[in-house]
């Protein structure tokens, strides 16, 4: 592992390990900007791993190069871990959404970012990073576009290695496929995400992505129908079949130690399903909607 990474001009990526979901053992910081700098995803809580990150992160003084800011792309722990400390270490303030705050409440939010907002960073070349604000995994997701370089920082709205969770206790399904669906559309040359490497082909990834999700559905909607016509004697049947029942047929293809988490997906998308009229839902039982 290469530490730090250059991505493209005034780009650099930071890869610490994280307490992050298998199969990802590490999240990436990013530093954007050449004179002044905009760190983002102050993510490692691990002792040894600050050390290194904070010699990244101080070594830009002696390039002549100043830190503005610390940036989060949302309150998850696995991207947050080092805020505070590393904020203080270097005395620079934390910007992120307004929906972070309440969630975070140990790190003061200097800076509310949202929709539409722009970082202006100075220097000989400066850069200008667009805000976008991407909820569907999590409330507060932001992404940041360098426009000049074209190179989109995703946070977890995809990943370079293994999946993103929509957990349904705060994630929504149909409000992440429909960023995605806008983070494709964005012309973007490079896609730089929270865990794993960079993609040079950011509309294939969003769209493999949205596949991939969409793939899920309609194994969903196949267990649904399963489940309904399961027999007479069955626990389930006209009456439906609660997540555990479904969770076998869905996702019969993953593997058993990851059904706990495969669980939260299957609710996050039966609610999806719900709300567009193709699942029913009563008490902890779901059947297919008629057709």
């Amino acid at each position: 592992m290469i530490r730090p990474r250059a991505i493209v001009p005034g780009v650099e990526a930071f890869a610490a390990r994280t307490p992050t979901l298998p199969p990802a053992t590490h999240t990436n910081s990013y530093a954007l900007g050449g004179s002044e700098v905009l760190l983002v995803e102050p993510a490692t809580p691990y002792e040894d791993e600050r050390r290194e990150w904070l010699a990244w992160a101080r070594g830009f003084a002696s390039q002549g190069r100043t830190i503005v800011a610390i940036a989060v792309t949302h309150h998850h722990a696995d991207h947050v871990g080092g805020a505070r400390f590393f904020a203080a270490e270097l005395g620079v303030p934390v910007w992120a959404h307004a929906e972070t705050a309440p969630r975070l409440r140990e790190v003061p939010i200097a800076r509310r970012l949202g929709e539409g907002d722009v970082v202006r960073l100075g220097g000989p070349e400066p850069k200008v990073i667009r805000v976008l604000h991407t909820p569907g995994h999590a409330p507060d997701h932001l992404c940041f576009l360098d426009e000049a370089e074209g190179a989109l920082l995703v946070g977890d709205m995809v990943a370079g290695v293994g999946t993103i969770l929509i957990d349904p206790r705060e994630g929504d399904m149909a409000m992440y496929l429909a960023q995605l669906g806008r983070l494709a559309a964005l012309g973007a040359r490079v896609a730089l995400p929270a865990h794993g490497g960079p993609s040079d082909a950011p509309e294939e990834l969003f769209r493999r992505t949205m596949a991939h999700r969409l793939a899920r559905e309609a194994r969903v909607i196949e267990a649904l129908g399963a489940a309904g016509t399961a027999g007479a004697g069955g626990a389930a049947g006209a009456g439906g079949a609660t997540l555990e029942e479904l969770l076998p047929l869905a996702y019969a293809d993953t593997a058993r130690l990851l059904w706990p988490l495969a669980r939260l997906s299957l609710e996050a998308h039966l609610i999806k399903l719900e709300r567009e009229g193709k699942a029913l839902r009563r008490e902890d039982r779901w059947r297919r909607a008629a057709m």
